[in-house]
């Protein structure tokens, strides 16, 4: 007898979770290290923060060594690995109190390294506001204004991030900077499609390939100028004229001690998820890395994706599934601002739509979509399972999931339908992974 759907997806994602962990990503990777420093420093940035400090400090002991000192900076206070350790939990999605303190406290961190130590940085995606404090003459409240209003316009994480680093004290180069001429191995766990390094976590240890020109050209061009704060569109136009210093471009000489590597990636979540389906018996008909766009757009088109492939086999009975790894985007400057939810559930709920409209074809498919952290957008919900009864089931509970869908509000018709997946916080962050399963109608 097959398992129910929602629990075969439960069990992928579960799978897919456990194969990007942070911890032994980063045991293996400090293991081959040759520093011959005799003191090393860890600093540890993001949602994977405390795993990967821990996984570090585990590699460590294995040489015979012992970090001098550090800070982890993450979504919760963990306990520290080691007493030279000190733990601090930061704001996210926005940078907020917490976060301009575990700045703070990095910068003292940074302060007493020295120029023959060697530093461990260890960075994961959600750094920019978990550690998010301003560059000088921009205040904390207008770096927080900025971040919402470019994570609520629809852009790409490159595109946020190339500009939101410009003004972060520990973006676009500048961590490494304050390090040198110590030298840094940067860590990382990805959490951007294609793992750009200038990207995850606001590139802290990598130049800043963008120019303040490019950005002021960029937001006239998204119609999000007049909602940059006027201090920091002053400093961009400064740079512009060249009266203000450009961030660190390729070459700069205080970067040439820095080595950056990505450890962890969204690969990796999708290969154990594809494993375990096939110990379970379930046949994977693709994987897709690279998700991008619009979060509903891609939602009804993996659902009509889906619908054509039942009959995948000549076996009586069995599941198929498909894997697809990466991000998407919503646009919120059109939502009201009691909207809750993220760009999964936005993404289930529309899928959930199509399967529902297309009747008795949409029948036997099932679909997970969910953040590998745990969190989709500011909700408790790591994303949700839906097939075609999601819908209607959301209506008779007394929502208008249209309505929902429309405004942005995905997480109450899911909530109502009983469809949000919940899991805690996880760990980790690769990015998100999507799984499609369809029952073979043959």
């Amino acid at each position: 007898m097959l398992s129910a759907p929602a629990d075969v997806l439960r069990e992928l994602y579960d799978a897919a979770v456990a194969g990007a962990d942070p911890r032994e990503a980063t045991r293996r990777a400090v293991a081959r290290l040759r520093r011959s420093a005799s003191r090393t420093w860890v600093i540890a940035l993001g949602k994977a923060a405390p795993a990967m400090a821990v996984g570090a400090v585990e590699a460590l002991a294995a040489l015979g060594r012992e970090p001098a000192g550090g800070v982890v900076i993450g979504a919760d206070r963990a306990p520290p690995p080691h007493p030279a350790l000190e733990t601090l939990a930061g704001d996210h999605p926005l940078p907020g109190a917490r976060s301009l303190a575990a700045a703070a406290r990095l910068g003292e961190v940074a302060a007493r390294v020295a120029p023959a130590d060697a530093v461990l940085v260890l960075l994961s995606g959600g750094a920019s506001a978990l550690a998010g404090a301003a560059v000088d003459g921009v205040e904390p409240g207008e770096l927080a204004a900025l971040h919402a209003a470019l994570l609520s316009s629809g852009a790409d994480v490159a595109a946020v991030n190339a500009v939101r680093k410009r003004f972060s004290r520990w973006g676009a180069g500048r961590l490494a900077a304050a390090l040198a001429p110590a030298h840094v191995d940067c860590l990382v766990v990805s959490d951007v499609v294609g793992d750009d390094l200038a990207t995850i976590g606001s590139g802290p240890c990598v130049a800043d390939p963008s120019s303040a020109a490019s950005l002021v050209a960029w937001l006239r061009g998204a119609a999000l100028w007049e909602s940059v704060p006027p201090s920091m569109r002053a400093e961009l136009d400064a740079v512009v004229r060249g009266t203000r210093p450009e961030t660190p471009k390729p070459g700069d000489a205080a970067l040439r001690h820095v080595t950056t590597r990505v450890v962890l990636g969204n690969r990796h979540a999708l290969r154990a998820a594809a494993e375990r389906a096939a110990a379970l018996g379930v046949e994977t008909l693709g994987v897709r890395g690279e998700m991008r766009g619009e979060a509903a757009l891609r939602g009804e088109r993996i659902a009509s994706r889906l619908t054509e492939s039942r009959g995948f086999s000549r076996r009586r009975r069995g599941y198929g599934c498909f894997f697809w790894g990466g991000e998407t985007t919503v646009s919120l400057r059109d939502a009201p601002p009691d909207a809750l939810g993220g760009r999964c559930q936005e993404l289930a709920l529309a899928a959930s739509r199509v399967l529902y409209a297309l009747g008795d074809a949409g029948r036997g498919v099932a679909l997970l979509a969910a953040g590998t952290d745990g969190r989709d957008g500011p909700t408790d919900a790591a994303g949700a399972i839906v097939d075609g009864d999601t819908w209607p089931v959301a209506r008779a509970a007394g929502r208008n999931p249209a309505r929902d869908l429309a405004a942005h509000d995905s997480y109450r018709a899911l909530d109502a339908a009983g469809a949000l997946l919940k899991t805690g916080l996880t760990g980790t962050n690769v990015t998100d992974v999507v799984i499609g399963l369809v029952t073979n109608q043959e």
